[in-house]
């Protein structure tokens, strides 16, 4: 009797034993299949973060690039609006994807550039018609060094 009683209690915690090692396999595969999402989805939001960052310096660039050409004729006032709208539209990706401190940053980076779309200068003078780029260098380049830090 007793070595029937040894035996059903040694089958007993050999069953419990390897139901407990099962659950312990399911739980540590799942926590790693959750890990991995969690990568996975911090790299794609890296990776948007990324392309918004693109977009929006290229949209600067460009409406910087219309704001030397300056010219008094409508397609350019054309030209230039198109630019600025292509910064604003991007500049409030910045603040939707990285909130408002960043976004602050590229709002004054914008605000410097219509600035510089809206300045008055003497077309004959080729220094005068670039000289406005002096004035974005600090927007351009606090928005650069947060952008930077905000990726770590």
């Amino acid at each position: 009797m007793r070595l029937e009683i040894l035996v059903s209690v040694t089958s007993l915690i050999g069953v419990g034993l390897g139901g407990g090692l099962s659950y312990l396999g399911q739980f540590t595969a799942q926590r790693q299949a959750v890990r991995h999402q969690a990568n996975e989805l911090a790299d794609r939001r890296r990776t948007e973060r990324l392309a918004v960052l693109r977009e929006f310096i290229e949209a600067v660039q460009r409406a910087e690039r219309t704001a030397g050409e300056k010219e008094d004729t409508d397609a350019w006032w054309a030209r230039s609006e198109d630019a600025m709208d292509a910064v604003w539209i991007r500049r409030s990706m910045i603040k939707l994807m990285f909130g408002p401190s960043l976004g602050d940053l590229a709002q004054e980076n914008a605000r410097a550039l219509n600035a510089a779309m809206n300045r008055d200068f003497d077309p004959d003078d080729s220094t005068a018609r670039w000289a406005f780029t002096e004035q974005l260098e600090g927007p351009r380049n606090a928005f650069l060094h947060a952008a930077r830090a905000e990726l770590g």
